[in-house]
């Protein structure tokens, strides 16, 4: 039986999107659906009727199981950027614009293979495109799967947890809303926590900006990685002000394509410490390549010294 009113595309979608739905959850908004009409005995045959009987794709979004994180996380997962503060509504016209081809994903690398594990396969040389293609997919990794982690997201398919970083990992972790403060973090058990509940207990979601001005990549003369990016902080739908955040990342020699983090630089700057009409702006990193890689070379502690955003 033919889709009523969903374009090919829109079915192909919205399959991925509900897939992100519990089975009791499928049954029951088959049933809202299709008026009890249609009883389907497995997931498949659930979303099959779901896409035949919905009259179009907006009407299948807006329904209350289908909900605002689920289509965030597909998204996401699509490549499209949107911020995380974004209500429902403009979700869905995200959405929309996607499958009638008004937007272009920002990668297809990210749906190409399954979550990403902090790994890449790249040349042992990594010229600076790879470093760059490094960088940029490590974040769109490592932010997906930590925002996965707030109390009102979808769980992600990797596991938040010690097992990204390096055992003896470092994190500092300075932030200025009323005034300074600095955190030192130690282990990778500890970095790991002190992340989390970030986002899981303060209920904070990070929004990185992974444009070339957002988004800084090189590699010091020892082989790590360093990775500068900067970003909103967002509580629910308040923009709380603007983070910077510098990566270290080290290959690891057991496992050839695999990167762990060795150090973990946060810096939060509140909307009451920011320079008047800051926040309006894009974030974005000031330091050059060539500058930052000076600045880890034997000055780690220089990387959280005060930055004009």
């Amino acid at each position: 039986m033919a889709s009523l009113g969903l374009s090919e595309r829109e079915q192909a979608g919205c399959r991925e999107l509900l897939e992100f739905l519990e089975t009791e959850e499928l049954m029951a908004l088959t049933d809202t659906i299709t008026h009890r009409l249609v009883h389907p005995e497995s997931r498949q045959e659930a979303i099959h009727a779901i896409l035949v009987y919905s009259q179009s794709a907006e009407e299948l979004l807006k329904r209350r199981k289908i909900y605002r994180e689920i289509i965030f996380k597909y998204l996401a997962m699509q490549g499209i950027p949107v911020p995380p503060s974004s209500e429902k509504h403009q979700l869905i016209d995200r959405a929309k614009q996607y499958w009638n081809g008004q937007l272009t994903a920002r990668s297809s690398k990210s749906r190409d293979k399954k979550p990403h594990t902090v790994s890449h396969e790249k040349s042992q040389k990594l010229p600076s495109d790879d470093i760059h293609d490094l960088g940029e997919e490590f974040c769109q990794w490592f932010f997906e799967l930590l925002n996965s982690q707030h109390p009102l997201n979808v769980e992600s398919g990797e596991t938040w947890g010690p097992q990204h970083f390096w055992e003896d990992a470092k994190m500092k972790f300075c932030y200025n809303t009323i005034e300074k403060n600095m955190e030192e973090y130690v282990g990778a058990e500890m970095v790991s926590l002190r992340l989390l509940s970030l986002v899981k207990e303060e209920c904070l979601l990070l929004n990185p900006n992974l444009n070339a001005d957002g988004l800084k990549c090189t590699m010091s003369r020892h082989g790590l990685v360093l990775v500068a990016v900067a970003g909103t902080v967002h509580r629910g739908n308040t923009c709380l002000g603007v983070f910077e955040q510098i990566f270290g990342l080290i290959r690891c020699p057991v496992r050839e394509n695999t990167w762990k983090i060795k150090f973990v630089n946060l810096k939060i700057v509140g909307q009451n410490a920011l320079e008047p009409g800051k926040l309006s702006e894009k974030p974005s990193i000031k330091y050059e390549s060539n500058q930052l890689q000076a600045l880890y070379d034997g000055k780690e502690l220089s990387l959280m010294e005060p930055q004009k955003f």
